[in-house]
């Protein structure tokens, strides 16, 4: 694989960070078909903590979301990751995991006390991750409900993702 670079995206970036997320989730059982649309109200919103892009010969192959989560104890910074999407010929080299170690660098940066998503917990443990079902937000399942702690912080109360994720 040529060289891979990580970086902020920037405006000139959006149009294919949409079409990447389109058709990385396309004919997934998981995807609920909107994960490009979901990164758009995110930005519309001012909610894009992160957005990270992969890049490889100046071409855009991956990115990831990380926006603001809540937590009801009232205890932040909380942040959520996904969708995180790498074009389905650029898959299982390592892109995704490249992109979540850069934004997990810049969650720490940030002071964060952790990180949820809802995602295959199979595939998310590597990164740390953990089923947390006692923190399960109402609208999401607790079979894929997960949180990283970045500190040895212990929330006591249920998640929520940014409102962006169900407008």
């Amino acid at each position: 694989m040529s060289s891979l670079v990580i970086r902020n995206e920037k405006v000139a970036d959006q149009q294919a960070i949409y079409r990447i997320t389109q058709l990385a989730f396309q004919d997934r059982p998981y995807a609920d078909g909107d994960e490009q649309d979901v990164i758009n109200r995110l930005r519309a919103a001012g909610a894009l903590t992160l957005s990270l892009v992969a890049v490889i010969d100046d071409d855009l192959v991956g990115q990831a979301t990380f926006s603001p989560a809540s937590q009801s104890d009232g205890s932040r910074p909380w942040y959520a990751l996904g969708p995180i999407a790498v074009l389905p010929d650029h898959q299982s080299m390592g892109i995704g995991s490249a992109l979540i170690a850069e934004g997990m660098q810049g969650l720490q940066e940030r002071s964060a006390l952790g990180c949820i998503l809802t995602g295959n917990p199979v595939y998310y443990e590597r990164f740390g991750f953990v089923l947390s079902p006692s923190h399960t937000p109402k609208a999401e399942s607790s079979q894929y409900f997960q949180v990283k702690f970045l500190t040895d912080f212990r929330p006591q109360g249920i998640f929520g993702f940014h409102r962006a994720f169900y407008d």
